[in-house]
């Protein structure tokens, strides 16, 4: 983390960080979350046998809020959403076990298996409930600890949440595809360096991610390369198309909000109305337009407004968030 500081700080001294660049996109002109003492909240924990790394922002008397993070994801996927929620909140987010600096499982790796390992972190962290916030395969692990450990999870919000149609797609060209994506991501963190600096290298890096990669900040860009190419993936995604809980989503007693964005790629929007209509009436929609795979990351503004009032247990507002539909 100290060198990821100083090619940050090198970053912006160089100019390569402009404020006012784009202030309604990603972290625009708002690089706060540089100012945040990482290190200081980082540590790696012992959990059911392997070392996962984990960001834990502290405060034993706040309500617990925690992160999991998508399919070649890390804990930096949520960076900027944790530091305005940690005002609030305990926030703890983790690399999977084979993502980021997390250790491999030690047994195979399953959508069950990560919700027994995301249980066990809370016991090492002594967190008896937590609202719990999923991307992507991130969410079909937070929908499953909802399921499995009802008690665990005072709210859900799945952020584009793998696990319903992901379920049609073929499966031996869809994990033959992944094994190339996962060789061709050595390329790019290999050349990580030029890749946050050029536009079209951001772009080539994470647009099946993030609908303007180009936009992003080169320091921003820099964290979430740190989680692609990593041993997990083809495994993960196997585990991804080998579990349904489509049947049992009814049973998700907890308040749900399902975020969405417009232009998702890899996840169809019309998967987040399926998720409404099969978890009920507890569950409430939200999509934001002219957004991909990751609201937290292009939408951080709009993304933490909603997520703050959703787990202070305000309404989810129906329309008149400019951007924002219910729809």
């Amino acid at each position: 983390m100290a060198t990821v500081r100083r090619q940050i700080v090198a970053t912006v001294q160089n100019g390569l960080i402009r404020p006012g660049a784009d202030a309604t996109y990603a972290d625009g002109d708002d690089a706060s979350w540089m100012g945040v003492d990482w290190p200081s909240m980082t540590r790696r924990i012992d959990v059911l046998g392997r070392r996962v790394n984990t960001v834990d922002t502290g405060g034993d008397d706040k309500p617990a809020l925690l992160y999991i993070h998508g399919l070649g994801g890390n804990w930096q996927n949520w960076l900027l959403s944790i530091p305005p929620l940690m005002e609030t909140h305990r926030v703890v987010a983790m690399d999977l076990p084979g993502f980021g600096f997390s250790e491999l499982p030690a047994e195979a790796i399953s959508i069950q298996g990560y919700a027994r390992v995301v249980d066990a972190l809370c016991d090492a962290l002594h967190i008896e409930v937590a609202a719990v916030v999923g991307n992507s395969m991130g969410g079909f692990i937070g929908a499953e600890l909802a399921l499995s450990l009802p008690t665990r999870v005072e709210r859900l919000v799945l952020v584009s949440a793998a696990g319903l149609s992901i379920e049609d797609q073929p499966r031996e060209p869809l994990l033959g595809a992944a094994r190339l994506l996962s060789a061709n991501a050595r390329y790019f963190i290999e050349r990580r360096d030029l890749v946050v600096r050029r536009p079209r290298l951001r772009r080539a890096a994470l647009q099946t991610v993030i609908r303007y990669p180009e936009k992003l900040s080169p320091p921003l860009t820099w964290e979430l390369l740190s989680g692609v190419g990593k041993p997990g993936y083809v495994d993960a995604l196997d585990a991804l198309m080998s579990y349904s809980f489509r049947e049992r989503l009814t049973e998700i007693s907890m308040p749900v909000l399902i975020v969405w964005g417009r232009n998702d790629m890899l996840v169809p929007v019309g998967d987040s109305r399926r998720f409404e209509e099969l978890i009920g009436d507890n569950a409430r929609r939200i999509v934001f337009d002219d957004t991909g795979h990751a609201p937290m990351i292009e939408r951080p503004t709009r993304f933490n407004e909603l997520l703050r009032g959703f787990v202070a247990g305000d309404p989810v507002p129906e329309a008149g968030v400019t951007g924002v539909h219910a729809a």
